[in-house]
């Protein structure tokens, strides 16, 4: 089988301009847009630690959430296909970033923290062995320089 290429596209447009633009760090809003065609808009800052809104999401809530659910979306494929019946599913990720001292950083690590309740005892085993195949597929932890790690619980409902 070949390998398949994917090109995703989105538009991230700058909506903070209050009236005099960048003309100092205290004087726009790091307010913007992200459209993705055919979906709802994302309004977005940055973290408030940079100035940004505290109410508005921001990149790395992103990037936590997209590590999240591409493991999430890998664990209940693999579990459906291996006759592993889960019936809930949630996650409380941690990330952390470092900041340097120039003002660049980056992610140290990634936590998922996934809870799981399946239908039987019997699947729980095989519930939990997923994780690591879900981890290994994961398209979104396969590109990021950091460790993503998963500390996964699943329990019988």
């Amino acid at each position: 089988m070949s390998a398949q290429t994917h090109t995703y596209r989105a538009s991230v447009t700058w909506t903070g301009n209050t009236g005099t633009g960048t003309s100092s760090y205290t004087a726009y809003s790091r307010e913007h847009v992200v459209d993705v065609a055919g979906k709802p808009p994302l309004t977005a800052s940055a973290d408030p630690a940079f100035r940004g809104d505290p109410g508005l999401h921001n990149p790395e809530e992103f990037l936590l959430a997209a590590l999240s659910e591409c493991h999430l979306l890998w664990y209940l494929g693999l579990c459906a296909a291996s006759g592993v019946v889960v019936t809930a599913y949630r996650d409380e990720p941690v990330g952390t970033m470092a900041e340097q001292r120039d003002g660049g950083g980056r992610f140290t690590e990634v936590v998922l923290r996934p809870r799981v309740v399946v239908a039987e005892a019997a699947m729980v085993p095989r519930a939990e062995e997923l994780h690591e195949q879900a981890h290994r597929k994961c398209f979104i932890a396969n590109s990021v320089n950091f460790p993503v790690r998963h500390e996964p619980e699943v329990r019988v409902g």
